[in-house]
């Protein structure tokens, strides 16, 4: 299990998004975000060398406040071939350089997603060790998948971040996270699974909506 250690982190990580975020295709704020966290969970990685986290944040520098999904991972040393990935590195206190990522391109972070919608592993607390975060939901109802049937050849667009899947199938995360009505999230007719989870809105009140949704290939 991944421990959380109450310590100092310089930059911040709100720092380091707002830096990374305005070059990102579905951010919509202005050049200079204004950052709150919002929620958020963690997953762990069997070897217990990355930290992995899905960081949920809400922007107020724009019109209207956006809530955005930024999964991270943080190792001990630069991943390989990953550089066009790198969100930033942090001091931390306790155990030194931390090399940021954007997750979708880290593939300890693509494997355990995957293994977290097909109910492998559970979603653990963002901010206490060993604790497991009862609000994190998933579904599947696909046929078994492996590790290595996701690949971390991530694309972006306005709204959202795609990772291929097995037979034409695709993995979405929305990283412009929607409020659900009555919090109660509604799948496309061809998903195959999903992750949903809830958020805090800048007026106290809790948000849920979807957070990654696994869609069937297109029928010819």
């Amino acid at each position: 299990m991944a421990v959380i250690h109450d310590t100092t982190l310089k930059p911040t990580k709100l720092e380091l998004l707002a830096s990374w975020l305005p070059s990102r295709p579905w951010y919509s704020g202005a050049s200079e975000p204004e950052l709150a966290k919002a929620g958020g969970f963690r997953l762990d990685d069997p070897q217990g060398e990355v930290g992995i986290e899905f960081m949920v944040v809400t922007d107020t520098s724009g019109t209207h406040p956006t809530t955005y999904l930024v999964p991270l991972t943080y190792r001990g040393a630069p991943l390989d071939g990953a550089e066009h990935a790198l969100v930033g590195t942090m001091e931390h206190g306790v155990l030194g350089r931390r090399w940021a990522y954007d997750g979708c391109h880290d593939p300890v972070m693509v494997a355990q997603l995957q293994a977290l919608i097909q109910g492998r592993i559970q979603a653990q607390d963002q901010n206490t060790s060993d604790t497991p975060d009862r609000e994190v939901t998933r579904s599947y109802t696909g046929d078994g998948l492996t590790s290595t049937d996701f690949t971390t050849t991530a694309t972006d667009d306005r709204t959202g971040t795609e990772l291929p899947a097995p037979y034409g199938a695709t993995l979405r995360l929305h990283r412009v996270l929607r409020p659900a009505r009555d919090d109660v999230p509604v799948l496309p007719p061809e998903a195959t699974g999903h992750v949903a989870g809830s958020w805090r809105m800048p007026d106290g009140t809790r948000a849920r909506g979807l957070f990654v949704v696994l869609h069937s290939a297109p029928r010819a």
